[in-house]
């Protein structure tokens, strides 16, 4: 039986869209240039950092972060960069009583952002308030602290294998991976993916029928 389920925030509960678009702004390139670089990247593996280090070689990528912050064009967040599912599948997973944590690869700042929405949640940490990140196995030791079930009662949902799917797995955690957003598609049909993934999902509405109790059967 699933007591927690933990959720990663990019493309699981939200979408990049804007946050990408915000980058190509910022760097004065078009806008489906860095998509496409983006793509490259997820169809080798790599980390999406990679597709900024391809748009401006040598880019010190923190410091163009607090650039940004400074010139009143950093992390935004809001309730249309949602996917229209999350909202409702979380207040349907805390009515079945599950224990629910959002905790992915962000900044503090995105970690208030979230608070603010005022999601259906118990708790919203990143890897900016823990001072590690995904896939340190030191980030899903955090996770189990602050999950209170043991880790088979547990599932991390996720978009990312190397991020996300593998890391927990090997935590003892069980997965559910999402399709959705660059990762969760191109990698979907990747066989260790399928091998690891215990769910494979297409929706967050998905997830109230995996944690649903199973009613004994009668007689």
């Amino acid at each position: 039986m699933i007591h927690t389920i933990v959720l990663d925030v990019g493309e699981t509960l939200t979408k990049d869209d804007r946050y990408w678009a915000s980058w190509a702004d910022w760097l004065d390139v078009p806008r489906h240039t860095l998509s496409a670089l983006v793509g490259a990247v997820v169809s080798r593996g790599g980390d999406s950092v990679e597709a900024l280090r391809l748009v401006r070689p040598g880019i010190d990528v923190d410091a163009e972060y607090y650039a940004r912050e400074a010139a009143g064009q950093g992390e935004n967040l809001d309730e249309s960069d949602l996917y229209p599912d999350a909202r409702p599948a979380l207040a349907e997973l805390l009515k079945l009583g599950v224990r629910l944590i959002v905790a992915g690869n962000q900044t503090s700042r995105v970690a208030e952002l979230l608070r603010d929405l005022d999601l259906p949640v118990h708790l919203i940490v990143t890897s900016g308030d823990w001072g590690v990140a995904k896939p340190a196995p030191e980030f899903y030791e955090r996770v189990l602290e602050v999950a209170r079930a043991e880790p088979q009662e547990i599932m991390y949902v996720g978009d990312h294998p190397a991020n996300d799917v593998f890391p927990a797995k090997e935590a003892g955690l069980r997965v559910a991976h999402i399709r959705r957003g660059p990762w969760g598609h191109f990698w979907a049909d990747d066989p260790a993916v399928v091998e690891a993934a215990d769910w494979r999902i297409d929706g967050l509405r998905e997830l109230a029928e995996i944690s649903r109790p199973t009613r004994p059967r009668a007689g």
